[in-house]
C-alpha cells in the first residue's frame, strides 16, 4: 500500500525520535556496541564516594578522580567524551545542572574539532544546536548545564567537570591549576604524539586515575572505508606478531630490517601498506610519530677520529643546556652530547666545560638568542663569561637563514650519534621532535619542543657551512 506524503513524514518522524530513545537508553544501557572509552568514563564518574572531613568539606573517599582515554585514530576517545557530557547534563545531573569545562590548547582549535563534533552530535541526540545558527560558540546550555570552550591558557572559573581534549599540547600548568578548580571529575583524552610527557610520567600511574587505551577496532560505528583504509596499512600478516609496550613483536624480538614478519601479501600488492602509518594509525604505537623531523639515526660506538668543533645550546631552570661534539664531510654529520642539564651561569658553564677536558682553544658555536634568565644572566652574558673565562672561541652564531634552511641542509647528510651516558635524552628528542601539524595536516615548521640537542646540532652546522669564516682551530679526538 503506498502512503501519502503526510504519512511519509510521520513515519520518518516516528523513526528519527525511536533512534533518539535509542542513543538516550545507550547513554546508561550498555551492549556490545558500547565504547569501552565511555564505559570507561560513565563506570569511573558513578564509582566515586564522598563524605564530609572534619572542616565540613566533601571529600572524595573512594573512587577514581579522573579518567585518561589514550588511543589511535577513530578509537571513539572524543566522541565518548561528547557523550558522556550529555549523560552529565540530560540524566546524571538533569534538574540541578552543573558546569563542564572543555580545553584545548588554543580556542581556535575547537573550530575544526570539537564544533563539527558536537554539531553533529546534538543533532543526533535532537538537541538544541547552536552550532547551526552560529559560527563562534564559546559556551551553550543543555538544559540546567553549561558547557565552556576554554584555550590559550585560560583556566576559567570552577567547574563540576573539566575535559582536556588532545592533552598533549596542553601545559601541564594548565592542568594543575583546572584540577585544583574542578569539583568532582576530570577526564582527558590524546592520541599519542609525543614518547616524553607529563601525562606519562605523573598521571597515568596514579591510583585515583582510571585508564584506557584503545585502536580503531574498539570503534562499533566507524564506517567501512575508514575500516578498509587502516586495515590497508598491515604491512604484516595479521596474527604473526605481537604488540606489546609500544613495541611489535616478532619471535620474541622487536621488528627491525632484520626481524620481519610474514608480509600482508593483500596490501603489499595494492601498495597500501605502511608500516610507519600502521603504527600510527593502526596500532597507536607512541614510538611512531606523525612528522618526526630527524627520522632517521644511527647510533655509534664512538666519535670518529676527524677534526670537530662544539655546539651550545643554552638552557636554564626548567631547559636542559645541551652541549657537545659536532663533526661533518661530504655525506655525514657526527655528534656526541656531552651536557644536557640546566645551567644557570657561564662560570658554572665553563667549570663544566674544564670537568669535561674541552681545551680553552675549543670552537663553540653558541645559541645567539637574547632571552635572559635573570637581571645580568641569558646568552649574551653566557658567550661574554665564557670568553672572559679563557674560552675566547666560543662566539654566538649567526642565524642568516631560517630553522627550516638548515634543518633541511642537515636531513640531506646522514646522521651520527655516540651512544653514551646520555643516549636516551637523544632518543627522546629524536622521537619528538616534529614539524609542526594544523587540522591534521603537517606543515614545515617544527615544533619549539625537545629541540635542545638538535638546536646544539644545528648551531654547530650552520658554523661548519657558514660563508663568513668562523673561528678555525679545531681540537682532535685525543
Amino acid at each position: 500500500m503506498d502512503l501519502s506524503d503526510s504519512e511519509i513524514l510521520e513515519l520518518e518522524e516516528l523513526l528519527y525520535e525511536e533512534k533518539i530513545d535509542l542513543l538516550n537508553d545507550g547513554l546508561t544501557l550498555f551492549n556490545d556496541k558500547t565504547s569501552p572509552n565511555y564505559q570507561l568514563l560513565y563506570n569511573s564518574i558513578n564509582s566515586q564516594e564522598w563524605a564530609f572531613d572534619e572542616n565540613g568539606k566533601l571529600k572524595l573517599i573512594s573512587g577514581y578522580a579522573g579518567a585518561v582515554l589514550e588511543g589511535s585514530s577513530r578509537s571513539t576517545k572524543t566522541w565518548s567524551g561528547i557523550d558522556v557530557i550529555f549523560w552529565l547534563a540530560t540524566v546524571k545531573h538533569q534538574k540541578e545542572g552543573c558546569t563542564i569545562n572543555i580545553y584545548r590548547e588554543t580556542y581556535n582549535e575547537f573550530k575544526t574539532t570539537l564544533y563539527e563534533d558536537f554539531q553533529r552530535r546534538l543533532d543526533d541526540f535532537g538537541l538544541d544546536n547552536p552550532f547551526r545558527r552560529a559560527k563562534e560558540v564559546k559556551s551553550f546550555r543543555i538544559g540546567n548545564s553549561k558547557v565552556n570552550f576554554l584555550g590559550d591558557g585560560k583556566f576559567g572559573g570552577g567547574c563540576d567537570y573539566a575535559f582536556f581534549n588532545e592533552v598533549m599540547f596542553i601545559n601541564e600548568e594548565v592542568f594543575k591549576q583546572v584540577k585544583m578548580r574542578c569539583r568532582l571529575f576530570w577526564w582527558m583524552d590524546f592520541n599519542p604524539c609525543f614518547t616524553d610527557h607529563w601525562v606519562f610520567d605523573s598521571v597515568i600511574p596514579r591510583e585515583d586515575v582510571a585508564y584506557i587505551r584503545t585502536t580503531f577496532l574498539n570503534n562499533p560505528f566507524i564506517s567501512p572505508n575508514e575500516l578498509n583504509e587502516i586495515l590497508g596499512y598491515e604491512p604484516w600478516e595479521t596474527g604473526s606478531y605481537q604488540v606489546e609496550n609500544d613495541n611489535v613483536y616478532y619471535k620474541g624480538e622487536v621488528v627491525s630490517e632484520t626481524n620481519q614478519p610474514p608480509i600482508n601479501v593483500k596490501n603489499v600488492e595494492r601498495g597500501t601498506s605502511s608500516e610507519f602509518d600502521w603504527k600510527v594509525y593502526g596500532l597507536g604505537l607512541r614510538g611512531a610519530m606523525k612528522g618526526v623531523i630527524f627520522n632517521q639515526l644511527t647510533w655509534i660506538d664512538e666519535f670518529p677520529d676527524m677534526a670537530f668543533t662544539y655546539g651550545n645550546d643554552f638552557g636554564f631552570t626548567a631547559d636542559p643546556n645541551a652541549f657537545g661534539k659536532y663533526a661533518e664531510d661530504d655525506k655525514n654529520i657526527y655528534l656526541e652530547l656531552l651536557i644536557y642539564q640546566p645551567i644557570e651561569t657561564p662560570e658554572e658553564l665553563a667549570e663544566t666545560y674544564q670537568s669535561l677536558g674541552v681545551p680553552r682553544n675549543a670552537i663553540v658555536a653558541c645559541d645567539s638568542s637574547d632571552k635572559y634568565t635573570g637581571e645580568n644572566k641569558g646568552t649574551v652574558e653566557m658567550v661574554k663569561g665564557l670568553n672572559e673565562k679563557g674560552y675566547r672561541n666560543a662566539f654566538k652564531i649567526k642565524k642568516t637563514n631560517s630553522v627550516m634552511y638548515w634543518i633541511l641542509s642537515m636531513k640531506k647528510k646522514k646522521i651520527h650519534v655516540v651512544k653514551n651516558h646520555l643516549w636516551k635524552q637523544v632518543k627522546t628528542e629524536r622521537e619528538n621532535y616534529t614539524f609542526k601539524s594544523v587540522n591534521g595536516i603537517l606543515i614545515n615548521q617544527p615544533i619549539d619542543k625537545y629541540n635542545h640537542f638538535w638546536d646544539m646540532a644545528r648551531y654547530g652546522h650552520i658554523s661548519h657551512n657558514s660563508k663568513k669564516k668562523q673561528p678555525t682551530t679545531a681540537p682532535r679526538n685525543s
